[in-house]
């Protein structure tokens, strides 16, 4: 017989770094033994952000699923900056080429909605617009 899913959750964690606490109560599930699980998944991502998609079952077992660190956080680390610009649009605080956001989008390939590496990059560049990245290089979109 199927176990019944009690929840599904989306949530973050540093790499290595979770630990017993409220999100993780809420789920109803064995959360030392999820800890450890996540945490020696997570090892060679140390110093990265890693989203988790983790599923609870009526008995407190669980299943999680590992995305790619945010593109956000991969950008501001590419750029050496802490934080993104204030006034978007009008205000750049770091420069980046076009080789480094397909880097980004390469590794993002997965979680993103893109069929091409072209259109990932698109996104990822989209990203670093809304955060106040200048991308310089990037191939012209098609039909422009």
């Amino acid at each position: 017989m199927a176990k019944k899913i009690t929840r599904i959750a989306k949530l973050e964690f540093m790499a290595m770094q979770a630990k017993p606490g409220a999100e993780l109560a809420s789920l109803g599930i064995n959360m030392p033994q999820f800890t450890q699980q996540f945490n020696d998944a997570t090892k060679e991502r140390a110093g990265e952000v890693v989203p988790v998609v983790i599923t609870a079952y009526d008995d407190k077992s669980f299943d999680f699923v590992l995305k790619t660190t945010p593109a956000a956080f991969l950008l501001k680390k590419a750029a050496g900056i802490q934080k993104g610009a204030k006034n978007t649009g009008k205000e750049v605080v770091a420069t980046l080429s076009a080789d480094e956001i397909r880097k980004i989008a390469e590794y993002k390939m997965v979680d993103l909605n893109a069929n091409t590496i072209e259109a990932a990059m698109r996104i990822i560049e989209g990203s670093a617009r809304n955060m106040g990245i200048k991308v310089t290089g990037m191939p012209e979109k098609e039909g422009k």
